[in-house]
């Protein structure tokens, strides 16, 4: 996703408030790093839209909130799948 960081900033602030995603998620769903998808998120969005960068913050907050119980989850079905 080329072009304008201004607006990938903001769809990528919309696609993570809408779908409840990760930056994991929305970094494979749009074909950029996560370290771009976290740089728009927190620095560009702040000054773009404080509204839109306060949902997106409390998701992302949520989500690191839970990642523990994510990643149990994981790990839990690996090794069910390999037995």
């Amino acid at each position: 996703m080329k072009g304008n960081p201004e607006e990938r900033a903001v769809t990528l602030a919309l696609y993570i408030t809408e779908n409840n995603a990760t930056v994991r998620s929305a970094a494979q769903a749009f074909g950029i790093s996560k370290s771009t998808v976290h740089c728009d998120v927190t620095k560009r969005l702040y000054n773009l839209n404080r509204g839109l960068y306060e949902e997106t913050q409390k998701v992302l907050k949520r989500n690191k909130e839970e990642r523990h119980i994510r990643g149990g989850e994981a790990t839990r079905k690996k090794y069910l799948e390999s037995k």
